[in-house]
């Protein structure tokens, strides 16, 4: 999963960051409300947080203007401005949550954790798709056989996105943009390598190879 991660303070920017990397989520971070605006509209986030009080274009506008053009992100608002008519305007522009400073980060990613659940209409912390099941607070897969493998960052976020998109054929550039902070440079074959190591991980017949489209996750045999 990819976050945008919008805050100006610097010190607790890079310590969110961190924390959220180490959660398992790619992340870019920006620091001014016109930067974020455009990332919103250009990039393929999974989510948002969203600070209030940033330099150049306030929160608030910036999350208007990306509902005006149908901007589906998920965008959590992340502000010391925590008052009751300030949640109320943050909602009202298309926040799908709040939190005030000062927080615990556990918090942030407790409620990052239940929408991005929320939105793929999932109820526990575990995916389960064609006998695999990924425990995404461990970062771990289970394979029906009961083999248990530790996942690096990059693996368990790809092998994530192609279970919760089982079914679906996914291009290389697809999976890319979801599991890399914007600011890396991706050669070609760079999935091409994860997905092999993920198949010496889970057995070769889950993910699919479909000559010039991508990858597909199935139990099927295609």
């Amino acid at each position: 999963m990819r976050l945008l991660l919008v805050e100006d303070d610097p010190r607790l920017g890079s310590r969110l960051k961190q924390d959220l990397k180490q959660a398992g989520f790619a992340v870019d971070l920006v620091n001014n409300g016109i930067d974020a605006e455009f990332q919103g509209l250009e990039e393929p986030y999974d989510l948002v947080i969203l600070d209030l009080g940033l330099p150049d274009r306030s929160g608030i506008e910036v999350l208007q203007n990306w509902r005006k053009q149908d901007v589906k992100l998920l965008v959590i608002i992340l502000t010391a401005r925590d008052s009751w008519p300030d949640r109320v305007e943050g909602l009202k522009a298309g926040a799908d949550d709040y939190i005030g400073k000062p927080f615990h980060t556990e918090e942030l990613l407790a409620r990052i954790d239940a929408l991005l659940r929320r939105s793929q209409d999932r109820i526990e912390q575990t995916i389960n798709v064609a006998g695999l099941t990924l425990d995404e607070e461990r970062q771990q897969v289970t394979t029906s056989s009961g083999l248990t493998s530790q996942l690096s960052g990059v693996e368990f976020r790809l092998l994530r996105y192609l279970m919760i998109h089982s079914g679906k054929i996914l291009s290389q550039s697809q999976l890319a943009e979801h599991i890399y902070e914007g600011d890396l440079e991706h050669e070609s074959n760079v999935v091409e390598v994860h997905i092999s190591r993920l198949r010496q991980k889970i057995g070769k017949d889950y993910i699919k190879t479909r000559r010039g489209q991508g990858y597909i996750f199935s139990e099927l045999s295609i």
